[in-house]
């Protein structure tokens, strides 16, 4: 881990091998964490975030994104209509097929409101931010440089991509003068 990173001794990280964390990204106590973890630079989980869905799933936060208080990422869950709502142990697994799977990708400049709740399959492009205590179900289609919000999640207005990107460039013309 990147000394320039944060990560609380409060949490549980059931793959630690399988997680990734950036310089200057900090996660914060009491977060949980069952899939491949991948955290880029200068990113935020604030405490009680949960991250789960097992070690065939992948989250990943792209570089200047954040997770709110007490947001739930999901890259695994049960099929509520169709399948069995249950635990199987590993030895049954070939017969556990009633799960939606499926990685979780947040592009850079990303950021989710507290609360809120990701379902699997979802690619949230560079850009979007989701407000609080919104859901969002499988495969929702986003659009880059948007904000979205509710339930059923919407998009509710543009983000202003120039203003974030200025932001972005003086901190990396800063960072650049401390390593000269």
């Amino acid at each position: 881990m990147p000394k320039t990173s944060i990560v609380s001794q409060n949490i549980r990280i059931r793959h630690l091998v399988h997680f990734e964390i950036g310089n200057y990204s900090i996660v914060d106590d009491f977060c949980y964490f069952s899939t491949k973890i991948k955290i880029g630079q200068f990113c935020h989980i604030a405490p009680h975030c949960t991250i789960a869905g097992g070690v065939m799933q992948t989250f990943s936060l792209g570089d200047y994104s954040s997770l709110s208080s007490g947001c739930k990422v999901y890259c695994t869950t049960n099929d509520f209509s169709e399948g069995l709502v249950a635990l199987l142990p590993n030895f049954l697994a070939d017969l556990d097929q009633e799960k939606i799977r499926g990685d979780v990708i947040f592009g850079k400049y990303t950021g989710v409101g507290t609360n809120s709740v990701i379902m699997p399959q979802n690619y949230i492009p560079e850009g979007v931010t989701i407000g609080a205590l919104s859901f969002v179900p499988s495969n929702f289609k986003f659009e880059p440089w948007m904000v979205y919000a509710g339930i059923p999640i919407k998009a509710v207005k543009k983000r202003n991509k120039d203003l974030v990107l200025k932001r972005v460039d003086e901190i990396e013309q800063k960072m650049s003068q401390i390593s000269d």
